[in-house]
């Protein structure tokens, strides 16, 4: 069997929630405020960003699956120097800039895994990742148009998100990344970089 090398840069953010439960498919829940991409760098060769979501749905919890992109199928690159690393695409950047700080490996004791559709088959239970992360720092902007969600945090702390109670009922608008990027980051919430094989 052929290990890939894997690099993955996880960075999370708050958004208002209700805005979240208004892409929601019906059947899903919203479990925090948070939207968090997943960026990987797969041999030093090939890169992948996904969007996602936490969610209860089908007697699971996890993430729900907003987009993703593969640097087959779109233009992704990376650049990296030093501690830096970037990620490029037309419609998106994200930069961790790793602190040299260890923490513990990235497992949530509540995690199913992932929705990657709609239904209750499309759930991929969760990596084993037994390898340590590294805390960053970084900073990420949307650019599918000039007033897109960004952040950025740079000596911040890892901080916790907790699910809010409904205020506002928003009209329902499709679950997509464009949708997602209007929401404003109200907060950065964390990074690391965890590096494994798959």
């Amino acid at each position: 069997m052929i290990r890939l090398k894997i690099e993955q840069y996880v960075m999370a953010y708050k958004v208002e929630q209700d805005r979240i439960r208004a892409m929601l498919p019906m059947g899903f829940d919203s479990l925090r405020p948070v939207l968090r991409f997943n960026a990987e760098i797969r041999n030093n060769d090939s890169f992948y960003i996904e969007l996602n979501t936490p969610v209860a749905a089908y007697g699971k919890r996890g993430w729900l699956n907003i987009a993703r992109w593969n640097s087959s199928d779109c233009s992704i690159c990376c650049e990296k120097c030093g501690n830096k690393t970037t990620f490029i695409t037309d419609f998106l950047r994200i930069t961790f800039v790793g602190v040299g700080i260890l923490g513990g490996c990235p497992a949530e004791s509540n995690n199913d895994g992932c929705f990657y559709g709609i239904n209750a088959e499309s759930l991929v239970a969760p990596e084993k990742i037994d390898a340590r992360k590294e805390f960053c720092d970084g900073e990420f902007a949307f650019c599918y148009s000039f007033d897109d969600a960004h952040g950025e945090n740079y000596g911040g702390k890892t901080l916790p998100a907790t699910l809010e109670e409904s205020k506002i009922v928003y009209p329902c608008v499709e679950l997509t990344a464009e949708n997602a990027a209007k929401i404003k980051c109200e907060q950065m919430l964390g990074q690391y970089k965890v590096i494994f094989e798959r």
